[in-house]
């Protein structure tokens, strides 16, 4: 070895020890911030949205953005478990993208609690079997979850957050040879996404939708365990170690900016961060020109949508409700006076929550 290495090294390692002191530190002041607490709340995203956004505009490099985020969710994750393990709810089994979204919102120092739909995990958090959800709300290429927004219009959680994940899919099997398969497991939305590469390369092979790519991963594990068989999954590469499959081909979606964007659902409300939406779900008067009248507050206030969806209300035949994103914290002045117009004009109105807006 030589001496420059070892002094490189040398530096690292003390430098290491220092980060390990000042860790600890942190994490010392953060129990004491934890007992002062009167509303029992530990997970405030609008806090920590505000330290990585601060770190992030502060950041020199050579790390990226995306690696300081990273970086300060595991330390803040593991300071928050010293008061205690969060639990969150999400569409399983491991290796969903549900699960990837879960982990870069909470980190490592949470408890997966694992469902079998999105149904299940509205129903565990609003049962108080895990202290937040996670759930798919749109597809960048896909669009509309419509489940996720039919049960927001009935429950009585809050969106206390999002997340927006890039949606890399994988071609996974136990087999080597990509030439060997012809059969595909994969969600149906996968399947979709990766549908033009999937006709250049496998063309000929079977495809079949599941209930989600995860499964796809534990059933193609699972089948050639039993039977040994030409099956691949369209999943993660977290899911390929989970299953222990081997990477045929990584980036197989058409649209290299596929992203998924994740909704965090909790019980309580969300202080103004400084870089806030707003979700909300209405209904207008069955008239010419109703839908403009019930959104020309916005403008008029100098409030900005940055969506629009409409969907069935299941009420009666062919009357519909809008589900509505806006820039702003509800607590805003001109977003308050939007929205106070708004129910006024409004046959429906609800809030569905204030949240810190995704951070990359």
């Amino acid at each position: 070895m030589s001496d420059l290495l070892k002094q490189f090294r040398d530096k690292i390692d003390a430098l290491d020890t220092q980060m390990l002191a000042l860790v600890n530190e942190r994490a010392k002041l953060a129990r004491e911030i934890g007992h002062l607490k009167e509303d029992g709340v530990i997970y405030r995203p609008e806090r920590e949205a505000q330290v990585i956004r601060r770190l992030q505009a502060d950041n020199e490099g050579p790390l990226s953005a995306e690696a300081v985020s990273y970086i300060f969710r595991a330390v803040m994750s593991n300071c928050r478990a010293l008061e205690k393990e969060l639990s969150i709810a999400f569409l399983g089994p491991l290796g969903t993208y549900s699960e990837e979204a879960a982990l870069k919102q909470f980190g490592e120092g949470r408890q997966a609690v694992v469902c079998g739909s999105i149904d299940e995990v509205f129903r565990t958090v609003e049962a108080g079997q895990a202290d937040y959800g996670i759930v798919p709300v749109e597809n960048s290429t896909e669009g509309a979850v419509g489940i996720t927004l039919d049960l927001l219009l009935a429950s009585t959680l809050h969106v206390v957050g999002e997340v927006t994940l890039p949606v890399h899919h994988c071609l996974l099997s136990a087999q080597q040879d990509i030439s060997q398969i012809t059969h595909i497991f994969s969600h149906a939305q996968s399947l979709s996404q990766c549908h033009e590469w999937l006709n250049k390369f496998l063309p000929n092979a079977q495809r079949e939708a599941v209930t989600s790519n995860a499964r796809a991963a534990q059933m193609t594990h699972d089948l050639v365990a039993s039977q040994g068989t030409f099956a691949a999954a369209i999943a993660s590469k977290r899911a390929a170690e989970l299953f222990d499959l081997n990477i045929l081909a990584e980036n197989i979606e058409d649209d290299p900016k596929n992203t998924t964007r994740f909704l965090v659902l909790g019980n309580h409300g969300v202080a103004p961060s400084g870089q806030d939406k707003t979700s909300l779900v209405m209904s207008a008067h069955n008239k010419p020109g109703a839908v403009l009248q019930l959104l020309e507050p916005l403008s008029r206030h100098g409030v900005s949508m940055t969506k629009l969806e409409s969907r069935p209300s299941r009420q009666n035949l062919w009357n519909y409700v809008f589900f509505v994103d806006i820039e702003g914290h509800q607590h805003m002045p001109s977003v308050q006076a939007a929205l106070a117009e708004l129910a006024e004009r409004a046959t429906f109105l609800k809030v569905l929550g204030s949240y810190p807006a995704a951070i990359i």
